[in-house]
């Protein structure tokens, strides 16, 4: 009996497919199917961490396929982003040729995991025939009011000279400068996602089949909130503060607006906290060195809600003191502080320190009241020591609120506020417009001229894509863009006269946010082809990382709506269905000096017990570390070339699915993907061994049938329920009830290994294919449809039913499928462990209930 080659058969299988076309799309008039997985950064490798996002989408593909849908399944690249512009600083290459060559590395790296990938449909978001298509919905968008230009607050590196994401400021430094950044407003574009809001919660409640976490990170990120704008009358105020000129506002003297989500707590108030940005705090900055100063720290810690709630609560007494609304008598002093956010509200807070953390932690460092007004229902009165009380409860110490529950009080306040004409019942949202502003070059161009005399104008339709110049140097910081001889200098397509092109490009979540429609025509003369979109969309099966739940989903969803909105397509929600796989973990393997060593340079031992390693090239004791998720950084990666080489591809497919449920990580070890290849060998052996001539036993052959559709049943149920390692479970227990019916021949073991040959194909679809030829069929595997299974075979014949006593589980017993009630209820009376519960409690049956094939319910008493 030959042995499976995985080396020669792989390569072989999938040329087979390459010369058939076997992936590309088509549209048969059958039912389509449109599988997607979230598409990779080209950044020069893919290693198995990342084949298991792929392998997963694949082996939905390909049961799609078997099942006779038309099938769209394709690839491409999320290419444009800062590694490249370092690598052209640290290397002195330019990004466009280091993209693009990680790319060609990384298409060939994935061909060898044998993806049913339509490549045909290939692109990168940094080809000018996509973002030239992007540059033209953007314009309509501008067009349609949704898209604008404000000044923003940004993180700001003052060495590198560009603006930071809130990832790239570490301990208030650049990420890659180490300068301390700086919040600078700058002029930026944004995207009005915000006009959005509402649609975007509610139609969270149609995606039922997303992960309800990543529905609730995307609802709390929304943020939407019900409560009350107040406005607090300055009582006192500093005399170098200018007084309120004639009918004009005055923002130094006028009323503090505050927004509050709980204004039932309003009597708990004891100071007001102002962003360091906020009109006032910068009024008195200019006389008070020390609120000046205050703002500068404020300005050298990132934007992000993280960052600030990581930091110590600081922050400045302003001199100024507010009136209570409902108490005339009672003033409260104002603070500027740097855990107030400028982007929520007004950029203004009240405190109310009894029932609010990070209030508490405030009051406790400055020394400010502390005064509960919400107590749990079950106590007199409640003491505040180092936290908050944050739970339901009644009002006290509050006046007319007194002895409401919480939401009764904060319908009262707002009521009270409105009649006193002091504030107004208001909703507002976390959710902030979306920047799209990057002062980088590798990015799509953003295509608006500025001209000095016609303003903002839109780049003509007959001039895009503007496409970005590949005569740059990185050699100095900043964006090359902006100081690049020629490309900017455009004349005004209104006036005719000089003008320059916007140097910003996009966020690149932008280009992230409609790749998926593109897809379904990628060569396309309009951005996106109605009819294809209209056919293949939304998409049926998405799946990618859960890091993504938030942003990438969030603007694709916001970004979908808009396009239909303009009459591109005509869906809202892009993906019907959405998985988060885990992350592929490997050990991490250090040297001495702390240099990471990868897996293939290690040699481990197991001496009775004790586990250590070495390093082959130097003989070096190495540290074995955690186990971690695969990144290059570690070196804890391995790639499917290393697989093909030692196991085959076919056994690192099987291993990244079969170890552990999807959702959850799954931890590479060398004798896991030794147990995966094993298995494929023995798949291969019941093929190459098979004779079509022997008979069989005729009852063997009857119980081998039945297992047979047991086996189908059970893997179908288990691909379609995202259970592939339990699918996988099954095929192993299938396989080895093959092996084992030695007895059975003919028809029988026909039947059983050409579903174990369809069976196995989504998962490790080489040997499937060289299985099936062996058995004699025609064509592919590929091509064959999806076993179908008989209910009545695939049924077990015996069943476990539950015994209850008094809705509690006690015991269980086997029974005949379909028994009659009397044999069950005797069955179930005789239970040892029923009959030692009875007597050790003194009771006795008063009733048994039979449902037949569920459970055996006893009342006793």
């Amino acid at each position: 009996m030959a042995r499976y080659e995985p080396k020669t058969a792989e390569p072989r299988q999938q040329q087979r497919w390459s010369d058939a076309n076997a992936f590309v799309t088509k549209d048969t008039g059958r039912p389509k199917y449109y599988v997607l997985e979230m598409f990779p950064y080209p950044s020069g490798n893919i290693h198995m961490g990342h084949a298991r996002n792929y392998v997963m989408g694949d082996v939905v593909a390909r049961h799609k396929r078997a099942q006779g849908f038309d099938v769209l399944h394709p690839m491409g690249w999320d290419a444009f982003g800062m590694p490249a512009e370092n690598a052209a600083m640290e290397r002195g290459i330019h990004p466009k040729g280091w993209t693009y060559s990680n790319i060609a590395n990384m298409r060939e790296q994935l061909k060898l995991l044998g993806l049913s990938l339509d490549w045909s449909r290939e692109f990168a978001t940094c080809d000018p025939e996509y973002y030239g298509k992007q540059q033209a919905w953007f314009l309509e968008l501008f067009k349609r009011g949704l898209v604008y230009r404000k000044d923003a607050v940004v993180n700001w590196d003052p060495v590198d000279n560009t603006v930071l994401a809130n990832e790239q400021v570490i301990d208030g430094r650049g990420w890659r400068s180490g300068a301390l950044v700086e919040k600078r407003k700058l002029n930026q574009w944004f995207l009005r996602i915000t006009d959005y809001a509402d649609d975007l919660i509610e139609g969270l409640k149609t995606l039922n089949r997303w992960p309800e976490k990543v529905r609730l990170m995307q609802e709390n990120w929304i943020g939407k909130s019900k409560g009350a704008t107040l406005w607090w009358p300055i009582a006192e105020a500093p005399a170098f503060l200018p007084a309120s000129p004639e009918g004009e506002p005055n923002h130094a003297r006028d009323p503090i607006e505050v927004y509050t989500t709980r204004p039932d707590t309003l009597f708990g108030a004891s100071f007001l906290a102002l962003s360091a940005d906020h009109p006032l705090t910068r009024a008195i900055a200019e006389h008070r060195p020390d609120v000046a100063d205050f703002i500068k720290a404020c300005a050298q810690t990132g934007t992000s809600e993280v960052d600030i709630e990581k930091a110590e609560k600081l922050g400045v007494d302003l001199g100024v003191r507010v009136r209570h609304p409902f108490d005339p008598d009672k003033t409260l002093p104002v603070w500027a502080a740097n855990f107030v956010l400028s982007t929520y509200g007004s950029g203004a807070i009240f405190g109310c320190p009894a029932h609010d953390q990070r209030d508490l932690d405030f009051a406790r460092k400055y020394d400010l009241p502390v005064t509960p007004v919400v107590k749990p229902d079950d106590v007199d009165t409640i003491e505040i020591g180092t936290e908050a009380y944050v739970g339901p409860g009644r009002i006290f110490n509050s006046d007319f609120l007194n002895g409401l529950d919480v939401e009764a009080a904060k319908a009262a306040a707002i009521a009270k506020v409105e009649e006193q004409k002091q504030g107004r019942a208001e909703t507002i949202y976390r959710l902030r417009d979306w920047g799209v502003s990057r002062q980088r070059y590798w990015g799509c161009p953003i295509p608006v001229i500025h001209c000095p005399s016609c303003g903002v104008q839109p780049v003509p339709a007959d001039q895009l894509p503007v496409v970005l110049p590949d005569d740059v140097t990185f050699d100095v910081p900043g964006n090359p863009l902006a100081r690049h001889p020629t490309w900017k200098h455009v004349k005004c397509p209104s006036c005719d006269q000089d003008a320059t092109r916007e140097t910003d490009t996009l966020d690149t979540f932008v280009d992230s946010s409609w790749y998926f429609a593109r897809f379904t025509d990628p060569t396309a003369d309009a951005p996106i082809d109605k009819a294809a979109a209209d056919h293949w969309l939304a998409v049926d099966q998405y799946i990618g990382g859960v890091e993504h739940a938030v942003l990438h989903l969030l603007y694709a969803r916001f970004i979908t709506r808009a396009l239909t909105d303009a009459g591109m397509m005509s869906v809202k929600e892009p993906f019907a269905g959405l998985f988060t796989q885990g992350m592929v973990v490997h050990e991490t393997y250090r040297r001495a000096d702390g240099q990471w060593v990868e897996p293939t340079d290690v040699d481990l031992t197991n001496d009775a017990g004790v586990r250590s390693a070495r390093q082959l090239s130097t003989g070096e004791a190495l540290v074995i570390g955690d186990i971690e998720k695969m990144s290059k950084s570690k070196k804890n990666v391995v790639a499917p070339a290393e697989i093909l080489e030692s196991h085959g591809v076919d056994a690192g497919r099987l291993f990244v699915l079969s170890d552990s449920p999807p959702e959850r990580d799954v931890q590479w070890t060398p004798g896991g993907v030794e147990g995966a290849s094993r298995f494929v060998q023995r798949v291969w052996a019941e093929f190459d061994g098979y004779d079509a001539s022997v008979p069989g036993d005729e009852a063997a052959n009857t119980a081998l049938i039945r297992e047979t559709h047991k086996a189908i049943k059970a893997v179908s149920e288990g691909v379609e329920g995202f259970r592939f390692n339990s699918a996988i479970a099954k095929l192993y227990a299938f396989l080895a009830t093959v092996r084992d019916a030695k007895d059975t021949g003919g028809e029988a073991r026909r039947q059983a290994l050409s579903a174990l040959a369809r069976l196995v194909a989504p998962f490790t679809p080489h040997v499937a294919e060289e299985a099936w030829s062996r058995l004699g069929e025609d064509g592919m595997v590929l091509d064959a449809p999806w076993p179908v299974y008989d209910p009545a075979l695939a049924a077990d014949d015996e069943v476990v039913l539950p015994i209850q006593i008094s809705g509690k589980r006690r015991s269980e017993i086997t029974a005949p499928r379909g028994a009659a009630s009397a044999d069950v209820e005797a069955a179930a009376l005789a239970n040892p462990a029923i009959q030692a519960y009875l007597s050790a409690n003194g009771v006795s049956v008063k009733k048994v209930i039979v449902v037949q094939d569920r459970i055996v319910n006893l009342v006793v008493g």
